[in-house]
Order: C-alpha cells, then structure tokens, then sequence
C-alpha cells in the first residue's frame, strides 16, 4: 500500500500542477454519474410509483385539459432525469483541454531548459517531456471514460421518459371521461354564426 502511494505522488509529481486539476475534475464528473445512475435505478422508480398512485384519479375529468397536466408531468419528469448530464459533458470537454494545457506548460519548460543549459541537463528535459505528455494522456483517459457512461445517461433518461410518457396515457385512457366532441366555446361560435345568417336571410347549413 505504501508503495502504490509513492508511484501515486510520483505520478502527480512528473505531471505538474495541471495533473491535479484534471484530477478535482474527474472527481467532480463520476461524483455526478454515480449520482444519476442512483437516481435513475433507485429514486425514479419511487417518483414514478407515487405519480401513478396520485393519477388513479385524476386531478380534472376533461380529457384535453389532463393530457395538458399529463405533458407536464411528462416534462418535469424528463428535466429530471437529464439532471447534471450538461454538467457532466462539460466536464468531459474540459479534460483534453486541460490536458493540452498540460502540454503547453510542460513544452514550455521545456523549452526553458535548451535556452538555459542546451541539452547538457537531460534529466530537467525529461521533467518537461513528463509534463507535456501525462496530463494529455490523463486528460484522454478521463474524457474518454466519462463519455461513455454520459451516452448511456443520455439514452437511460430518454427511454425511461418514453415509458413514463405512454403507461401515463394508457392509464390516463382508462381513468378519464371522455367530454364532448366540440369544445363548449367552439359550440357558442356556431350558434352566434347562426343567428347572424339567420337574420341576415342567409340559408341555413348543417351543423358540422
């Protein structure tokens, strides 16, 4: 254990300070992914279970007016599933963007070194090759990682929403009355029309 400690620093070590960096940014990220994985098997099943049980009966008995709050439902539903998965993606787009900072700083140390000694102080070149390379490789391993999990997020979050959405509408079905085929305002339009053809000696028409 001690010994896997001391490669652990000596890594961080060669890397340089953007090393670290990269590291709170890993941390941040899977601190994230563990958290949605948790919600999506664990939390949502409750949330889901207990909007069902409050749409056994449903809030109003017009059919259009339950679709609107089922699509609102629907919707809240969705924003929490996709919770944190910006966060998450912008994390992934930030590691080989540290890590080519990474690059930058251990090149310019580099650099440093062969205007002040040449190439006479192999040993602080190697320091700046270390530099350059580790952060970029780290910064891949990280991103690469963390996009994988975000693409099964993303997916999670859009199939679970489908379902949500259609055992709501088959439940909404069974559940809410049918109202009538016109809308009562779309009703007082036609009668209003009516009366004014009737007094203006216009035949009459059929009731669409």
């Amino acid at each position: 254990m001690p010994e896997i400690l001391y490669d652990i620093g000596n890594f961080f070590h060669a890397g340089g300070q953007v090393l670290w960096a990269i590291l709170i940014v890993a941390i941040a990220m899977w601190a994230l992914i563990i958290e949605r994985y948790w919600y999506h098997w664990r939390v949502f099943p409750r949330e889901f279970a207990t909007l069902l049980q409050r749409w056994e009966h449903p809030p109003v008995s017009d059919l259009w007016l339950a679709r609107k709050l089922q699509q609102m439902e629907i919707s809240r539903l969705r924003q929490q599933l996709g919770a944190s998965l910006f966060l998450i993606r912008t994390f992934i787009a930030m590691c080989p963007l540290l890590g080519l900072l990474g690059t930058v700083v251990g090149m310019i140390q580099v650099f440093e070194v062969l205007e002040y000694s040449g190439t006479g102080n192999p040993r602080a070149i190697a320091t700046g090759v270390s530099m350059a390379t580790l952060p970029t490789m780290s910064g891949l391993v990280v991103a690469l990682s963390g996009l994988f999990f975000s693409i099964d997020l993303g997916r999670s979050s859009e199939s679970r929403a489908r379902q949500a959405a259609d055992v709501l509408s088959r439940c909404l079905g069974r559940t809410c009355a049918m109202p009538d085929l016109q809308p009562h305002w779309i009703t007082t339009l036609w009668n209003r029309w009516k009366t004014r053809k009737a007094a203006a000696g216009l035949p009459e028409q059929e009731t669409p």
